[in-house]
């Protein structure tokens, strides 16, 4: 009979190897989560200073996980003391490029290796044009710079094309679109908030009765899910066709 005491024992012993983590898995109980390990690392970061809301991290987990430990771009706006980019390097594994950028020239010093700087201003579209050119696709945008309507809106605009089929749009911190010192204020029309609201009109304009109104255009053609939480929209890119649906089965009422 194994007691309690031999159980915690031989869980010791196994925990550094693989079997270990397996059986870990196998012993979790029913229904418990396994550990976020964004969660984790924030909670324990030595690095460089990161500041985020806590509900954030499952989110980014959420989407993120899939592209973990493979050669993907990772494009963040807004460098700050560049502790978050030590996450994303640190969570992507080595085989991920890290571009942070910021208007803040004193960041230009935060770069290391996997970890490539660049200044300017977001709210500059002819600058997002160039960076776009310089670095090519992205995998993973995340979406953390000034927070202002006109950079976010702007980011968006100029990225989304350059963001790769199966990739990953994180726009964050859209709360400001409710604050009035970013430009905000509710309802109003210049708000990423609102602008993301048409945004769930372009995906439907398959179903549109009304084409001179609400028209196919590469947003409809693109944007395969948008994914709502507090202060996040998530966008997911692919490439998108004309929804079609069908019958199957067996009628249970005539017609």
């Amino acid at each position: 009979m194994t007691t309690a005491a031999n159980r915690a024992s031989i869980t010791q012993r196994l925990k550094a190897t693989a079997v270990g983590r397996a059986v870990r898995r196998k012993l979790r109980p029913a229904g418990a989560m396994p550990p976020n390990p964004l969660s984790t690392y924030f909670e324990n970061n030595q690095g460089r200073l990161i500041h985020k809301w806590l509900h954030y991290l499952p989110i980014y987990d959420r989407h993120f996980a899939p592209y973990r430990d493979k050669p993907v771009t990772v494009l963040e706006f807004g460098v700050n003391q560049g502790g978050s980019l030590q996450m994303w390097k640190h969570y992507f594994g080595p085989g991920a490029r890290i571009i942070g950028v910021d208007i803040d020239q004193r960041c230009a010093a935060l770069g290391e290796e996997q970890i490539e700087i660049v200044i300017g201003d977001q709210e500059d579209r002819q600058f997002l044009r160039d960076l776009g050119e310089k670095i090519g696709e992205v995998d993973i945008l995340i979406e953390d710079g000034g927070h202002t309507m006109t950079q976010q809106i702007a980011t968006f605009e100029e990225f989304w094309p350059r963001i790769r089929t199966g990739g990953v749009l994180l726009m964050e911190d859209l709360q400001t679109s409710y604050w009035p010192k970013y430009g905000g204020g509710h309802k109003k029309p210049e708000t990423f908030i609102e602008f993301a609201k048409n945004l769930i009109d372009q995906q439907h304009a398959w179903h549109s009765r009304d084409p001179e109104s609400l028209e196919i255009d590469d947003y409809t053609r693109t944007i395969a899910g948008m994914h709502v939480y507090s202060g996040i929209i998530v966008f997911d890119k692919a490439d998108v066709r004309r929804p079609t649906n069908k019958k199957v089965g067996t009628p249970s009422f005539p017609k």
